[in-house]
């Protein structure tokens, strides 16, 4: 076994000195439920044979056409990307912590600052988080240390995506932080503020668009907070601010703090991940901002050159007292994300979110044509929200066994009030051909549905009381 260095009685020998007898006794307060097991290693196989076998697991996916959104969006993204990122010196690279070696890196991450704060109209970025929602718990804990006072509670509109919700709570919740739930708005999805106690509250979640792709009036709700004492928090995809109002411009002072995804920037869905998310803010509140901040200053010689700045690289472990405990940035989508930006220019990113808002409303449409309207009304980006007269699961299953596409998603465990909802999501990649196969689709789901669910018989034991 040349790739183990430790022979068995090695084990036992270090065992016999730790004072344990097998080594799944260093785990025992681990539940035994929670603990994996490793299954038998495959045969080896040869670069052909291995490059055969992903072929076909890939071709078992089919050619699936994509109606699902909910945060993780299917864009076009130009061959030119992933050629310059898939580079040796992008693909593998290191934390840029010595800047002598990597100024490459390092002046790709400051790219990437510069584009988001001009897409956001905030004053500073950083370097990337691991995703949106762990972007959106770091900038609830970055509100708490701005305020400085016992203020330990976060205003979150229900209408805010699920996932972060959860993952909010996963990563604040044991820092006896409260997230405090503002209902939504029937008709509007919009955040009810009539009887919010701002009591102890640090921060006001603001969603644009929130998880339905409602576009809420964010600059009624910033100046709310404002006047009420609270850091206001975007939470945006970044996708929208081609087109519409950036948080650095949002009432009358703009957004404290803006949080999103990146992933739509040339980042493709790849089962989940990795995503790339970011944190900016007014520089006034730079100081506690997570994540690292790259700078550009110049040397001894007055040559322009790239470094961290504003945070020393100790920060980082310092656990609780750290501003943050990110040890990574999500380097390489955050590099997709730089070259896709750069690529698409302002006019190119403006029309591919155009593109996507026209397909969403030629969907909308299309859809009253069946009966189905959308069950928020106002303004929409990306996503909208449609009430089936029959329960989701079995369309979408319908839909996915006979025209293989993926019709949206279901979200009526999550929000249970709206009833039989499903959240759909256009963006510039699904073409008019798509969307008819959509709607022919839909219809012979809706038909089967509704003709497998029967009438029970009606007797005497049945009718009684009922008038018939």
């Amino acid at each position: 076994m040349p790739f183990i260095p430790h022979t068995q009685s090695d084990i036992q020998e270090m065992l016999a000195v730790i004072g344990i007898d097998h080594i799944d006794d260093l785990y025992d307060e681990v539940p035994a439920e929670l603990r994996a097991t490793l299954q038998t290693t495959p045969e080896a196989l040869s670069e052909m044979a291995v490059m055969r076998l992903m072929r076909e697991r890939a071709a078992q996916n089919g050619s699936l056409l994509n109606f699902a959104g909910a945060g993780a969006y299917e864009h076009h993204i130009p061959a030119a990307v992933w050629e310059l990122a898939g580079r040796g010196e992008f693909l593998t690279a290191y934390t840029p912590y010595q800047a002598e070696a990597s100024q490459g890196t390092l002046q790709v991450i400051y790219e990437f600052q510069t584009l988001l704060t001009r897409l956001t109209a905030m004053d500073v970025c950083n370097a990337s988080v691991y995703d949106g929602a762990s972007g959106l718990a770091e900038a609830v804990l970055m509100a708490v240390r701005l305020r400085k006072d016992k203020a330990r509670k976060a205003l979150i509109p229900r209408s805010l995506s699920p996932l972060y919700r959860r993952a909010v709570t996963a990563i604040v919740g044991l820092q006896d932080i409260e997230l405090v739930e503002l209902p939504m708005d029937a008709a509007t999805a919009a955040p009810d503020l009539s009887a919010v106690d701002t009591t102890d509250c640090a921060a006001l979640v603001i969603p644009f668009p929130d998880f339905f792709g409602q576009l809420m009036d964010v600059h009624t709700l910033t100046d709310w907070a404002t006047e009420k004492g609270l850091i206001s928090i975007a939470c945006v995809n970044p996708m929208a601010l081609a087109l519409l109002t950036p948080p650095g411009q949002w009432g009358k002072t703009g957004a404290d703090i803006c949080v999103g995804e990146a992933q739509p920037f040339g980042v493709p869905l790849s089962a989940g991940g990795p995503y790339v998310g970011f944190v900016a803010c007014k520089k006034a509140h730079v100081r506690q901002m997570p994540g690292r901040i790259i700078g550009r200053t110049v040397d001894l010689e007055g040559k322009p050159g790239f470094t961290l700045t504003l945070q020393a690289r100790e920060q980082h472990i310092r656990r609780a007292k750290a501003t943050s405990n990110i040890c990574t940035n999500q380097g390489l989508a955050m590099t997709a994300a730089t070259i896709y930006l750069s690529l698409m220019g302002p006019e190119g990113l403006h029309k591919v979110a155009l593109a996507c808002h026209q397909g969403l409303n030629a969907l909308t449409d299309q859809l009253a044509e069946v009966g189905l309207k959308p069950v928020f009304g106002g303004s929409r980006f990306h996503e909208m929200v449609i009430r089936l007269p029959v329960p989701v699961a079995p369309v979408l299953e319908s839909m996915m066994d006979n025209q293989h596409v993926l019709a949206g998603i279901d979200i009526s465990v999550d929000y249970p009030e709206l009833g039989n909802a499903l959240l759909i999501c256009v963006t510039e990649t699904r073409t008019a051909e798509d969307r008819e196969l959509f709607i022919s689709g839909l219809r012979q789901a809706l038909a089967g549905a509704a003709s497998s669910v029967t009438t029970p018989s009606i007797t005497s034991s049945t009718t009684t009381g009922l008038g018939v």
